[in-house]
């Protein structure tokens, strides 16, 4: 008998009918022999609505009060799909995340999870019942706290690791992994595996089926996980190292070339969410780089890209562009207009109407053809590439906003991504 976690997403918990539909699932594996515990997210757009109303009533909520109001759409889920459960004939207990034992900072909004005691859990799923976890929030003393956007994927990944799943299965509106957007890239092709490294770089670049925290603690508690839809049985994605976890039936010889140090695009990423600031005339002198480096990251979540734009050497000065999340670039630009008079440099813009679009894949650094190919398929769409940045399996790039999907597509097809079987399917329509 083994132990598999399953989160469910909202696409998955849409309706009643839906509920039944998971449930029917829930119970086929309990009686293929395993024990199960379920993480579920809010039902369909319930989150949105939730943050309408609370919009609606303060322009400005106290966080507390917010996190407490956004919970309640995991625990309406919680509570309906143990009731439908208990109706078919199946013992089930719900739990919130901070009865489920999970403990996190006190950042309303955006809570870290600091332990996982599962002790109710563990003995709920031992007594032969289904225990269900609400999502997407925890506990920071007696205080309710909310993990952000995506953070259902994370309790059940912390969930699968702290009570030594053997897999932690991943329910949502797509068949699995893709080698882009299908939303987007009609003919992505499924990835039957990837490895946590690919997986990473995906999630922290554009890819929207798994929440980039859950796929870091993956990868540092080695928990294998299955990504899959709930609407139909085809065999999904397996993010893992270890293939030997992967079931020997699983469609895996496609993802592994015959080639020696050749480089091999698994699959593309792309993002909105993207702002391109620039300091310009910054004096060409050692220690200014580091004080405007400094600045920005004591104001910004993250800094995707960085690059020196122009040198001046008539002038002596240079031009540094950084690429950021678009709610970190005018707070980055104010911070670094308060500190102007001490900088140095001329003035700072923010171009907001950007994006991103990476490539992932084994050995991009040792492999110019790569970047070659990719100018030269960018360059024949009549695409303009602002920013460049590169890892040992990633490449990406910044383009003009309304450029952003048509750069996925064409770079789709100019790495001989696309599927043969026809156009991907999308069951329901968020991908969460």
């Amino acid at each position: 008998m083994t132990l598999v976690v399953q989160k469910y997403g909202g696409s998955s918990l849409s309706d009643t009918e839906s509920m039944r539909r998971v449930a029917r699932r829930i119970v086929a594996t309990r009686e293929a022999g395993h024990d199960v515990a379920v993480v579920v997210s809010a039902m369909g757009d319930t989150t949105d609505e939730l943050a309408d109303l609370a919009d609606d009533v303060s322009p400005d909520p106290p966080a507390r009060e917010l996190d407490m109001l956004l919970t309640a759409g995991e625990r309406i889920s919680m509570a309906l799909l143990a009731m439908t459960l208990h109706e078919m004939g199946h013992e089930a207990v719900s739990f919130t995340g901070q009865q489920a034992g999970l403990a996190t900072t006190d950042e309303f909004g955006s809570a870290r999870i600091v332990g996982m005691r599962p002790d109710r859990i563990v003995r709920t799923v031992e007594s032969g019942a289904v225990a269900i976890v609400a999502g997407f929030q925890g506990g920071a003393g007696d205080d309710i706290t909310t993990l952000g956007r995506g953070g259902s994927d994370t309790t059940a990944v912390a969930l699968a690791a702290s009570v030594g799943a053997d897999v932690c299965e991943i329910y949502t509106d797509v068949d699995g992994l893709f080698s882009a957007d299908p939303r987007v890239v009609h003919d992505a092709h499924q990835l039957p595996v990837l490895s946590t490294e690919e997986a990473l770089e995906l999630a922290a670049h554009g890819a929207k089926i798994l929440h980039l925290r859950s796929v870091e603690l993956a990868r540092r508690y080695d928990v294998p996980l299955h990504v899959r839809s709930s609407f139909s049985d085809r065999p999904g994605t397996w993010v893992t190292d270890d293939l030997d976890v992967v079931p020997a039936d699983h469609p895996i010889t496609a993802t592994r070339k015959d080639t020696v140090e050749e480089a091999l695009v698994r699959g593309l990423a792309h993002s909105h969410d993207q702002c391109k600031l620039t300091v310009v005339g910054v004096p060409d002198a050692p220690g200014s780089a580091a004080a405007i480096f400094a600045v920005i990251s004591d104001t910004v979540s993250a800094v995707d890209m960085v690059g020196q734009t122009h040198t001046a050497e008539d002038t002596g000065l240079i031009d540094f562009s950084f690429a950021l999340p678009v709610a970190d670039g005018q707070r980055a630009a104010d911070a670094l207009r308060a500190a102007q008079p001490r900088l140095g440099f001329r003035h700072v813009t923010v171009t907001e109407d950007v994006g991103k679009v990476s490539i992932v894949g084994a050995g991009m650094r040792s492999s110019p053809e790569v970047p070659a190919r990719l100018f030269d398929a960018l360059s024949a769409a009549g695409i303009t590439v602002h920013l460049i940045s590169t890892s040992e399996i990633r490449l990406s790039v910044v383009v003009d906003g309304d450029q952003v999907e048509e750069a996925a597509r064409v770079l789709h097809e100019a790495f001989d991504l696309p599927s043969t079987e026809g156009e991907a399917r999308v069951h329901a329509g968020s991908g969460r």
